[in-house]
């Protein structure tokens, strides 16, 4: 057989080239640390890579989204924290203006320390983030959600959602209560409130209520305590307007399960409210404002002053209710602050897990890599000793 001297050197250069691409290929395995530079190298393991490196990139999105949500939920527990503080410090403010033997002067006092921290409360309840958004507006955070009007009362014009953050691919948490939610309700627990008419004639005041049977029949319902005086005046009430009873100043009544205290001197046409907490007055602002508006005015009588009284008691009341759902609030976020500490840990596991599965299906190992480096030279050594010696053997180095 025939072989012309053009195959010879073809055959040579294909086998050099062929000897000089693995030598390659090998090297660029060693150089990178990857058992797959290509796809064609292993394509079933080059697409499952693609897809291990798609969920681990995923994974490490929801780690970022989980930062910014536990720095947005430390501002809001931060801020319900001062709020909590303010709202105690005020509810020692009204126990002390209740005392009977501070004057007109000393009430003033106290409320232009009250009119502080109810200040504050605004600000903190129109708190902006570091990046100028405003924490408790819900989804309007473009804007102060609680606004003055002319007169001086406060309104909330943010909206009732709360902003929320995917924090994994089955979780959407929230990371900024609304300014509604917080400011202007109260716990489902909160109770009974009482308030006494605005144009109560009499001295009446009250103490409670006090819930002491909740399995009452006519628990949760609304009562109206009215006050009647007859010409001689003998004084007595009813509720809801039942059958009427004597009235005895100092007395305790009971009915729908609660008891409340009654002392002082009616006026024929008195009434006084009763009502769950969630049905009254929630509005943290307007507390302060009622609570504002008797100690700024000077009360002279005894139907100024028993008004006085029965407000400041609700009024303490009311904060008792605002500040057990502030710390209801933050006890929330300091919960969701934990489950994200759980997220990270379950987080960490799964982008554990991805990272050795993607080096399973990529990573080179290099003691294999390394004979077949050498290997792959000595047969590129092979082959051009083989080009040498087949090109020297020609008819014309014999002439």
């Amino acid at each position: 057989m025939r072989i012309s001297t053009l195959t010879i050197f073809e055959q040579s250069m294909s086998s050099l080239n062929r000897q000089q691409g693995s030598l390659m290929h090998v090297s660029q395995q060693i150089a990178s640390g990857r058992r797959v530079v290509n796809p064609s190298d292993d394509p079933q393991a080059a697409s499952q890579a693609v897809q291990v490196s798609q969920s681990l990139a995923i994974n490490s999105q929801y780690a970022e989204a989980r930062v910014s949500a536990r720095n947005a939920l430390a501002q809001e527990e931060s801020i319900l924290n001062s709020v909590s503080s303010a709202i105690s410090s005020a509810r020692t403010l009204i126990i002390q203006a209740s005392n009977d033997p501070l004057s007109d002067a000393d009430r003033a006092s106290v409320a232009s320390e009250l009119r502080g921290i109810y200040e504050t409360v605004i600000g903190q309840a129109n708190a902006t983030d570091g990046n100028g958004r405003y924490l408790f507006g819900g989804y309007k955070d473009g804007s102060e959600p609680f606004v003055r009007d002319a007169s001086g009362n406060v309104s909330y014009v943010g909206d009732t959602n709360s902003r929320e953050v995917r924090v994994d691919a089955s979780r959407l948490m929230p990371v900024a209560d609304n300014g509604d939610a917080i400011f202007r309700s109260v716990h489902t627990g909160a109770g009974y409130l009482a308030e006494a008419d605005s144009g109560n004639q009499g001295s009446v005041v009250f103490k409670g209520p006090q819930v002491v049977d909740e399995s009452d029949p006519g628990y949760g319902d609304a009562y109206d305590i009215a006050f009647s005086v007859d010409a001689q005046g003998v004084a007595t009430y009813s509720v809801n307007g039942g059958t009427a009873q004597a009235y005895e100043a100092g007395q305790s009544i009971r009915f729908g399960g609660l008891s409340i205290t009654l002392d002082g001197t009616p006026a024929d046409g008195d009434s006084i409210q009763l009502d769950r907490a969630q049905n009254m007055n929630t509005d943290l602002f307007r507390t302060f404002e009622k609570a504002l508006a008797v100690l700024e005015q000077p009360a002279s009588g005894d139907t100024a002053r028993a008004a006085r009284a029965n407000t400041l008691s609700n009024v303490l009341r009311e904060f008792d209710n605002s500040l057990d759902n502030v710390l209801t609030t933050r006890a929330s976020v300091g919960a969701r602050m934990n489950e994200l500490d759980v997220v990270d840990s379950v987080s960490d596991n799964r982008s554990l897990n991805y990272q050795e599965k993607l080096s399973g299906l990529e990573d080179l190992d290099y003691v294999s890599a390394i004979a077949e480096y050498s290997l792959r030279q000595i047969g590129l050594q092979a082959a051009q000793q083989a080009f040498i010696d087949i090109k020297g053997m020609t008819l014309f180095d014999r002439i």
